[in-house]
């Protein structure tokens, strides 16, 4: 019985689909010391090369088993400020419980034996949150007159913030919308990462001493130049990547064609789902599709129908799929959260036109159904039209997700610094360090869309970086 895994409760799915609280509801004390005794404490823990970041987990379980749950805390919190939101959102299924020895070799992700680490790094990122245990800032009289830029307050942004401050660098972050998180914030549903728990972790930052400005785009307020004149010693990128993909398929300039981006921004930053206490709209659907099969696919099918059913609408969500589920990048949790929920699964589907009807507004989809052929570049097989198999599905509002890309507002305007063909900058692999001097990148801007505790580890090795540039300006070796 020791090795059966322990699964954390979910708030029911008739109940959760009519709001957007908390949909996974976490360890109790008893669930995540039972879950801890599983873990065997292997002497070559392979699941710490499966964190971004280099969480110490067995010895945060050891430390959990035991009852150390402050210990355990600050063994977290030593590679990661972050832990109730990693505990919520990381991928786990692909990281560190890939990893775990209960999983067999070759398994495209994580056994349902593997010990649920997320699991318990959110019960010990709670606690530590509920108790109040702060880090403290270290005394850096070598980085005295030193201040570093943070562009962007996503993941990758606040991580970078984080590493600096507790280190004794004053940090300032520049983020261009009102409020601070980035994709954390408009793109992470509140039944996935509710807010007070984002906001926490952030408030822990300023306690570190770090200055967040909101309304502040970097690349029209100021640019890189000017914010070395003002006598920052680096400057880190966390840009993200803002800019919606699209098909290029006729029909995609109807009405109620949305890009994901916008969809869900309107409603996890903007509270369109509170409308009209709340100043922005969003238009409903009784015929929703979501074009994708990433976890932003499956946050905007589980907004979607939960909109459906507030607006007593019959819900009618469907996720239509290039591939099988197999493919399917999005977390395994999240899909079967959406099946829980009502969406339905379209697979091994092709759009290829959207019809509108007099008024511009998008009514059906016209789409080709497809098999899988040979392995395309990302390694996945490549879906095949099958001839003379196009079929339509009413569709009177439609969301894109099929990916999201750079935007140049700063980089546009930043004379020297090198970026590929899709506007993704360039960095030193080792050092996260741009074409520029002095000017470090990481998270989407630099490899594309990648998960929360990615951008994370990007950032940390730029941090890592960067002091050493603040203690070669300090010392001059």
């Amino acid at each position: 019985m020791k090795n059966e895994p322990v699964t954390a409760k979910e708030e029911d799915r008739s109940s959760r689909v009519m709001n957007f609280g908390e949909v996974v509801l976490g360890f109790s004390e008893t669930e995540a010391l039972a879950e801890a005794s599983r873990c065997i404490q292997c002497k070559d823990p392979k699941c710490v090369n499966g964190c971004p970041v280099g969480i110490d987990i067995k010895e945060f379980i050891s430390r959990l088993s035991k009852k150390d749950y402050d210990g355990a805390y600050l063994t977290i919190r030593h590679k990661n400020n972050f832990p109730s939101i990693c505990g919520r959102v990381c991928p786990a299924e692909y990281q560190c419980r890939k990893l775990c020895v209960f999983t067999k070799k070759g398994e495209p992700f994580a056994s349902e034996k593997a010990i649920n680490i997320h699991f318990l790094e959110r019960f010990i990122g709670d606690h530590g949150a509920a108790k109040g245990i702060e880090l403290k800032a270290a005394e850096a009289s070598d980085l005295a007159g030193h201040k570093v830029a943070v562009v962007g307050s996503g993941p990758a942004g606040l991580c970078a913030a984080g590493e600096l401050a507790r280190r004794g660098v004053k940090v300032v972050v520049f983020e261009g919308l009102h409020t601070t998180g980035g994709v954390l914030r408009y793109g992470i549903p509140p039944f996935r990462l509710p807010r007070n728990i984002l906001d926490g972790e952030i408030d822990s930052l300023k306690k570190l001493g770090v200055e967040i400005r909101t309304n502040f785009i970097v690349g029209r307020a100021r640019t890189i130049d000017e914010l070395f004149a003002e006598g920052y010693s680096a400057i880190f990128l966390g840009l993200g990547a803002g800019i919606p993909s699209f098909m290029n398929i006729p029909g995609e300039n109807l009405c109620n064609v949305y890009s994901a981006n916008e969809f869900l921004t309107r409603v996890n930053l903007m509270s369109a789902h509170k409308f009209p206490e709340y100043h922005t709209p969003v238009n409903i659907g009784k015929h929703i599709i979501v074009i994708g099969g990433g976890n932003t696919a499956m946050d905007a099918a589980r907004v979607a129908i939960r909109l459906q059913n507030m607006n007593g609408i019959k819900p009618d969500t469907t996720i239509s799929y290039r591939r099988t589920e197999v493919e399917m990048p999005a977390r395994r949790l999240e899909i079967e959260h959406a099946k829980e929920e009502g969406v339905k699964f379209e697979l091994l589907t092709k759009p290829e036109e959207f019809i509108g009807g007099e008024r511009g507004f998008v009514m059906r989809m016209r789409a080709s159904r497809c098999e899988l052929g040979e392995p395309d570049a990302s390694g996945r097989r490549k879906p095949v039209v099958i001839p003379s198999s196009a079929f339509e599905a009413d569709c009177d509002l439609a969301i894109i997700a099929i990916g999201l890309g750079a935007n140049t507002i700063l980089t546009g305007v930043t004379p020297g610094i090198k970026i590929d063909k899709y506007g993704d900058v360039i960095v030193d692999p080792e050092t996260m360090e741009t074409s520029i001097k002095g000017v470090y990148a990481g998270g989407d801007i630099v490899g594309g869309e990648g998960t929360v505790i990615e951008a994370m580890g990007m950032a940390k090795k730029a941090s890592l970086a960067i002091l050493d540039r603040l203690r070669h300006l300090s010392t001059g070796f």
